[in-house]
């Protein structure tokens, strides 16, 4: 399966198209897609939505989709690293804080659009229109306060919807998309995603979790909990000052030299290489 790549801590992706030229992939990245105009068929982690005009989806690293469009159809890609939103020590104790990470963490892929309501969707809309003016001059030297500002409001406005909406359809039983939202959830706490752990917790054997995983997602359940995990290590690296023992203490690492003998397993470079790469 293809994955892209976002090699900078934000963009925004604006085309029409008439025939999806992508195949199902995943990303390394967040994801805030944006129906302009058109209609048509949405897949994301095997699960099927129609969409229309207006309509606002979150993906986050590792989700895989593509789409069937029916009818022309303008879209808007906003795509972040987890960077984008990294907490800064003068926003200690913001209220938002907590709002946005767990949003971030929180599996929304099984209702599909994040909007119901007209007017929430003009005002994401609005917000959004206003990113990409302002993204037209990103080396004015405001640029980055005020992206971040806008991308923070687009963010809250999404949990408030998320989170106060009952969900469009229910998680299907043979869907993984509960399993994706739980490891999400609980990266930072390895103990909690053995296969023992989570065919407890979703009533599966644990060979059978494990088929159920690969099958719908073309890997192993072990293989994505890790990539997904240096992914996020990854981010940290490269837009956060902590150091190699901080970063190996947040992700559960025994020690430095586990959490780096990992990386480069699945990287094929050390953590201090990878942070001087760029």
């Amino acid at each position: 399966m293809k994955r892209y790549i976002l090699h900078t801590p934000f963009s925004i992706y604006h085309f029409e198209a008439q025939t999806w030229m992508h195949s199902v992939h995943k990303h390394t990245y967040f994801e805030i897609i944006f129906v302009l105009k058109g209609k048509g068929i949405h897949h994301i982690n095997g699960n099927t939505f129609p969409y229309q005009e207006g309509d606002v989806f979150l993906l986050g690293p590792e989700d895989f989709h593509f789409f069937e469009i029916e009818a022309l159809t303008e879209f808007s890609f906003v795509r972040f690293n987890e960077s984008i939103h990294k907490e800064h020590p003068s926003d200690k104790d913001r209220p938002w804080q907590p709002v946005i990470r767990t949003l971030l963490t929180t599996s929304s892929q099984s209702r599909g659009s994040l909007l119901v309501d007209k007017q929430e969707k003009q005002k994401l809309h609005q917000l959004l229109a206003v990113l990409e003016a302002e993204s037209a001059n990103d080396q004015t030297p405001y640029f980055e306060i005020v992206r971040d500002s806008l991308m923070r409001s687009m963010l809250m406005i999404l949990a408030r919807n998320l989170f106060r909406e009952t969900p469009a359809k229910p998680v299907l039983k043979d869907s993984v998309e509960a399993i994706l939202g739980y490891i999400k959830q609980h990266i930072y706490q390895p103990e909690n995603l053995s296969i023992e752990h989570l065919a407890q917790t979703f009533h599966y054997a644990p060979a059978y979790i494990s088929l159920l995983f690969k099958k719908q997602t073309g890997e192993s359940l072990k293989q994505y909990i890790v990539k997904y995990k240096i992914k996020l290590i990854e981010a940290r690296l490269l837009y956060s000052q902590l150091s190699l023992k901080e970063i190996a203490d947040e992700f559960g690492y025994t020690d430095e030299s586990h959490f780096c003998k990992q990386f480069r397993k699945y990287t094929g470079t050390t953590p201090t290489l990878f942070r001087k790469r760029d």
